[in-house]
Order: C-alpha cells, then structure tokens, then sequence
C-alpha cells in the first residue's frame, strides 16, 4: 500500500512539473502584444514646409489703390506718394514719396524731380532716363496718396483738422465732409482764410439757391471758420 502511495506521489509530481514547465516555454515564446498607435496625420503643402522655409517667402505686396486724380492735370507736390510702375520690370517698379525738396530717388537713376509735373510728364521724364538701361521702356506713374495739398476746417462743425484736397473741391463740399455743425454755429458768417484774404460765405444763402457764386474752389491751405 505504502509503495503505492508513493508512486502515484511520484506521478503527481512529475505531472505538476511537467505542466510548470511547459506553461513557462508558452509564456517565453509568446509573441509581445503589438501596441495599436494613432495614424500620423499626412502633411499638405502648406506644413510640409520647415520653419526656414516659410521665412524664407516673400511677405505680401501691400496693395495701394491709386487717388482719383487726373494724370494729365493733377500737379505732384512734396510729401505726396507716388507709384512707378515699368511694365515687365521689378527692379525700377515701386512706390516712393515726394521728398521736402521736390525729388524721390531711384535705382541706378538716382534722384528725380517730381514736383510741378503732372503724372503723364514724370512718366515721360523717367522712361527717358530708362532708355539706358532697358529697350522702349514703358512707365505709368500713378498719385497713391494725395500729402502734399490740403484744406483745413476750423470752429463749430463736427469734424475739424485737415483735409486732404485730392479733387477739386467747393466750401459746400467741404462742408459736408466735416459732418454738418454744431448747435450753436452761425452759419451766416462763416470765413475762408486764404493767405491775407477774407472770404466771407453764407451758407443759409447757398442752400437756398441763392449768391451761388459764394461757393468757390478751395485752394491749397485754405482755412474754412465757422464761427
């Protein structure tokens, strides 16, 4: 009975050794679970790019809409800004301002006198000048901003300071353009300032169709009281 016993103690053992071991072998050669990662997200055109790249590229041209002057009339002055542009050729092509002395400089050409021409004129005058550098240049020059002529509105209206003279422009116009008047203006004795003159403007006149050779041109640096 005893070696019996045994025996089968032994068989057990065995059994639960073998299984151990076998178990462990399983364990060891069991693929690792694969981790599941996220797609990485496919870049376009525009993040593809390094960060050197995209300093590297040229900031957008500011865009200067031209002033509602007419190029065969309109007089340049200083302080005004002007655009140049040479058909097909970027090199001479951009905007400049009218400098105190009347000049504004450019490539190779160096300085160029602006001031007293019209548009049309210094158009002429620089593709001139381009005639050394380029075959039948063709120039368009173009008023962006009007600097160089102004009025200014003084006294009891809604809006006073300085106003630039881009077209030509009446005292009723001017008028207008400062928002109507105060509660207390008086109306009737409104003053234009144009140098030593005095210039006396009634505008309850005006409106009512009446003295209509009161509402004149305003010249450059004219000062328009309304008391």
């Amino acid at each position: 009975m005893r070696l019996a016993m045994n025996v089968r103690r032994i068989g057990l053992l065995v059994t639960l050794a073998l299984t151990t071991t076998l178990f462990a072998q399983q364990k060891q050669t069991a693929p690792p679970p694969q981790q599941q990662t996220e797609p990485k997200p496919e870049l376009g055109p525009s993040t593809s790019k390094t960060t050197g790249e995209l300093q590297a590229q040229p900031s957008r041209e500011t865009v200067i809409t031209a002033a509602p002057v007419d190029p065969k009339k309109y007089i340049i002055g200083p302080e005004d800004i002007i655009r140049v542009n040479v058909w097909k050729d970027t090199d001479f092509t951009g905007v400049f301002q009218v400098r105190p002395d009347g000049k504004f400089s450019m490539n190779l050409l160096g300085d160029i006198t602006a001031a007293g021409l019209t548009p049309d004129q210094l158009s002429q005058n620089i593709s001139k000048a381009l005639e050394n550098y380029l075959v039948k240049p063709q120039v368009t020059v173009s008023v962006a901003q009007v600097l160089s002529k102004s009025y200014y509105l003084t006294g009891e209206v809604n809006r006073t300071g300085k106003f630039p003279l881009v077209v030509p422009t009446t005292i009723m116009e001017a008028l207008t353009n400062a928002g109507g008047f105060r509660e207390y203006a008086k109306t009737k004795k409104i003053i234009i300032m144009r140098g030593k003159d005095r210039i006396k403007f009634n505008y309850n006149d005006v409106i009512k169709g009446k003295n209509l050779e009161q509402n004149i041109l305003l010249q450059d640096g004219d000062y328009v009281h309304v008391p």
